[in-house]
């Protein structure tokens, strides 16, 4: 008897369900895709244990008739697609026809559905994938799907299910993030207890933005904005034998256009982990790791390398540049053209960080430390716990620390004085006798003052410029602190200036123009200095020994591992020259992916630029610190160093009065 049998069909179902349903956000994600696909402007979702026991979703889509109902729970029986052509332009969210069938193999699944047309709408009731009950009920138009009791015939998948806490922030983010990138549909999410989302459609995705996490994490954000048309010789063309005739005074077909908007963080928003970058192409939910490299590319010598900002973007494009049908869950991708579709998200970025460059604000600096929140989900802490329904001000921030009230230095407390006090103010006295202390002391004055009009209250702060360029160069040097930080002033408050970093991000930028103008400047060393290299130095040393050419380096091999530098770029010390150019092979030797020349030309730049810059602990005089702020002005990136330290903190004229109890 032969070893090979066909598995029957509910066992060939549950294997399904293990590749699409892997915890109740998965039956969630499916549901709520179907009720997009369908038409839906209103969709309500209802969940109880996290999705373990309950989850209801009920739109106002086109539903289906009793045929079509029956239909729908059989693998692979879908609406979407009819033949392979097809799988070349998918404009629907789902389309394999896997996700009723495999859900309902695993739970107990209960159905309402009525076509707008129909008199009367059907009821299915399915359990663990029988189906115990077919009848005709009246009913609204739309679909209603109720899934109880998740896993309950496969308990060695339900023992892997995390906390219900944990399992409804979840669903939060995946609803979220879909209210977010369709703001022109009605979304709610319901537990148990209260209200998680409701979010009534906006006329745009800044308003969603605000509508649903509020203004203060709307100021967290940079919007991008790119077009790009796409220069290729066309779409894919169908087979031969089914091309249509194209009449000649049609032309050519257009090949369309790239597009992608959304949200970016500012530089002093800091994740540890890529689980707050959300990508949408073409109104789909995707993990992409084409995507996520361009993003980490956007924010390099912006963001150190070992964070991660929190991205919301909506790519659009032909569906024929994009291949969905890669995985089951409909997660992953494939893009036609993928360098093109990299570097253009890559570019649209680092555009928008360029033109916002924000200033990083002194107190933020300070208590801003990387987070490892799941997501931007309403409601939820970063530990899981409930904050509330849809508590927005616990994400003012993007996770980040509230920012502070106040000026956060204070005087010590005087202890209260008993005896008549003189305040030399139009003859006022204060008696004593009312036990006043030194603390009120300080704010009647300043009242008496402001009220009395002898000394006028500091104008109103200035709204931020777009341009960081003219306030940097308005910047009057003070002085040094422990010579290290240049103390300035402008009309915009008071600066702290790292004159380490300044001269590193002056210089990087100098050696990468002069990188591209093939003239940098280089010194010729008095002795030749060998460097010893490890087996796995030498490797990468052969790969970019014409990029450190390029760069002012001028070696050769002197032995079997060893090489002979006689020519290093100009401004860095000797005694730097050995420990530059091991760190630089050694960064490059622990590279998981192959090595981007783009990647190690700015690599190399930033390391010439770390070496040769000023250091701490050295003093300046009044024109070396004014040429340095100076030339920090004319930088494309001032506010962050090429490792991705800021560069200057500001103290606001807003937050100089709050501290003088100005306002």
């Amino acid at each position: 008897m032969g070893r090979i049998h066909v598995l029957s069909e509910s066992v060939a179902n549950k294997i399904a369900a293990g590749e699409v349903v892997e915890r109740p956000a998965s039956v969630v994600k499916e549901l709520l895709e179907n009720a997009l696909d369908a038409g839906s402007t209103r969709i309500k979702i209802q969940v109880e244990a996290g999705g373990k026991k309950l989850i209801q979703v009920t739109d106002n889509g086109c539903g289906m008739v009793r045929d079509d109902a029956l239909l729908a729970f059989e693998r692979h029986a879908t609406s979407k697609i009819k033949n392979a052509e097809d799988l070349l332009s998918v404009t629907t969210l789902g389309f394999r026809g896997e996700a009723l069938p495999s859900i309902a193999s695993v739970s107990r699944l209960h159905l309402e559905t009525r076509a707008p047309d129909e008199d009367s709408g059907t009821v299915i009731e399915i359990n663990g994938g029988k189906i115990f009950k077919v009848e005709e009920a009246g009913l609204p138009a739309g679909t209603s799907i109720t899934i109880r009791d998740l896993f309950f015939n496969t308990p060695a998948r339900k023992k892997f299910l995390k906390a219900e806490s944990t399992e409804l922030s979840h669903i939060a983010s995946l609803v979220t993030h879909y209210a977010l990138a369709h703001p022109d549909k009605h979304f709610e999410l319901h537990s148990a207890t209260n209200a998680i989302l409701v979010a009534p459609p906006v006329a745009g995705y800044s308003e969603r933005v605000y509508q649903v996490f509020g203004k203060d994490v709307l100021d967290q954000l940079i919007p991008v904005a790119a077009m790009q048309p796409l220069e290729h010789v066309g779409l894919p063309q169908p087979p031969p034998w089914r091309r249509q005739e194209v009449d000649e005074d049609q032309g050519p077909v257009e090949p369309g256009e790239m597009r992608v908007h959304g949200f970016v963080s500012k530089p002093e928003i800091q994740k540890l982990n890529r689980n707050s970058i959300y990508v949408f192409v073409n109104g789909r939910l995707i993990r992409d790791r084409l995507i996520q490299h361009a993003l980490t590319e956007a924010y390099r010598n912006i963001l150190p390398p070992t964070v991660y900002p929190v991205v919301l973007l909506f790519l659009e494009l032909p569906s024929g540049e994009v291949d969905v049908n890669v995985h089951p869950s409909k997660t992953e991708v494939r893009f036609r053209q993928q360098s093109v579709m990299h570097d253009f998200v890559r570019d649209s970025v680092r555009a928008a960080l360029m033109k916002a460059r924000p200033v990083p604000q002194f107190m933020t600096e300070i208590n801003a430390h990387p987070t490892a929140s799941p997501s931007l989900t309403p409601g939820f802490r970063s530990d899981g716990s409930r904050s509330g329904p849809v508590d927005s001000a616990a994400w003012r921030t993007l996770d980040a620390p509230a920012a502070p009230q106040a000026f956060t230095l204070q005087a010590p407390v005087p202890p209260p004085i008993t005896e008549r006090f003189q305040f030399g103010v139009d003859g006022i006295a204060v008696d004593g006798n009312a036990a006043l202390s030194l603390v009120r002391a300080p704010q009647i004055v300043s009242e008496v003052i402001e009220n009395d009009g002898c000394a006028p209250p500091l104008p109103d702060e200035p709204e931020a410029a777009g341009d960081l360029a003219p306030s940097l160069a308005s910047l009057k040097p003070l002085g040094q602190i422990r010579e290290s930080f240049i103390l300035a002033v402008n009309h915009e408050g008071l600066w702290i200036v790292d004159q380490h970093v300044a001269h590193e991000r002056v210089l990087f930028e100098k050696v990468l123009k002069q990188r591209a103008a093939q003239k940098v400047e280089s010194q010729r060393l008095l002795m030749p200095l060998v460097l010893e290299l490890t087996p796995a130095q030498q490797a990468v040393f052969a790969e970019i020994s014409e990029e450190l050419k390029q760069n002012g380096f001028e070696a050769e091999p002197f032995g079997a591992r060893s090489v002979a530098i006689k020519v290093a770029p100009a401004g860095v010390e000797a005694a730097q020259i050995e420990h530059m150019l091991h760190e630089l092979l050694d960064q490059f030797s622990r590279e998981e992916q192959a090595l981007n020349m783009e990647k190690v030309r700015a690599r190399i730049a930033a390391s010439i630029a770390c070496h040769a810059a000023i250091k701490v602990n050295m003093p300046l005089q009044q024109n070396k610190m004014e040429w340095l702020l100076a030339e920090l002005a004319k930088t494309e990136c001032p506010m962050s160093c090429p490792h991705g330290r800021p560069v200057v903190l500001r103290y606001s004229m807003k937050d100089i009065q709050k501290a003088f109890k100005r306002i």
